[in-house]
């Protein structure tokens, strides 16, 4: 696999920001590696950051290079701040520059598939919320989403709140709850024939554990499909996360020989 670190100017920002890429790579002398590569663009995971991380942070905590290699997909991790994936009330336009911008971005700089049909976003923590933010907004491009110990809800709740806190650039001091940037008023207002795929996980020791089972059966209420694993022992943790994303991949590329 190829590892690249991309800086490049925002004309949404307005200003340089980065990515880092996993790009398969046929290198059949490389000891130790099975790295599966086609002649067609390779499917693309757009994996997202938590609140106090950065484009670096998967390569860094996880061995997911290693985990996409025998998928032969190409994973984008783009620097978001700690903006919640949102248009902040007071700094940056971040859902406009990942929702738009980005794609476009990195359909021009790299060889990777950009319809639907191989077009996948998951995340952690923050990173989580703006999947399934993408996913319900966007249902018309991505084919599977993944949320791991994700902000699923946005009700008003001690956990909630002191994220709110945390970020009082992005909603200007006004809570979320029941606007455009809350999971469970997204669901609400989804056409569940029109979705993607949907996956969350999160450990039951989990301090937002609570918000995921609200978002889980606000899910099965509107009659959306969404896989959960939410039973299993885990904290807000890179122990956690590692072996979730391991799961999420699974799920998304159930072989390594064809693609949904």
């Amino acid at each position: 696999m190829a590892v690249l670190t991309c800086s490049f100017f925002s004309e949404t920002l307005r200003e340089s920001t980065a990515m880092t890429v996993i790009l398969p790579e046929s290198a059949t002398g490389q000891i130790g590696m099975n790295t599966r590569t086609t002649a067609q663009p390779p499917p693309v995971l757009y994996l997202l950051h938590g609140l106090s991380d950065d484009e670096t942070i998967w390569t860094r905590r996880t061995s997911i290079e290693r985990y996409v290699a025998p998928l032969g997909i190409a994973v984008v991790m783009p620097r978001a701040g700690r903006s919640f994936y949102t248009n902040e009330h007071h700094g940056q336009r971040y859902w406009d520059f990942i929702s738009d911008e980005l794609p476009h971005q990195v359909a021009h700089f790299f060889r990777v598939a950009t319809d639907r049909n191989h077009t996948y976003v998951a995340g952690l923590s923050m990173g989580g919320y703006g999947a399934m933010k993408l996913a319900l907004r966007h249902p018309n491009r991505y084919i599977a989403a993944a949320s791991i110990s994700g902000v699923l809800s946005m009700a008003p709740t001690p956990a909630v709140d002191n994220l709110a806190v945390e970020v009082p650039q992005v909603w200007g001091g006004q809570h979320p709850h029941g606007t455009d940037d809350d999971p469970i008023t997204m669901l609400h207002r989804a056409n569940p024939t029109d979705l993607p795929r949907l996956y969350q996980s999160c450990g039951t020791e989990d301090f937002l554990y609570q918000e995921n089972l609200h978002f889980a059966h606000t899910a099965t209420e509107r009659g959306i499909t969404v896989t959960t694993d939410l039973t299993g022992p885990g904290s807000h943790d890179w122990d956690y996360f590692d072996y979730s994303i391991q799961q999420v991949l699974t799920w998304m590329f159930p072989t390594t020989t064809e693609q949904p």
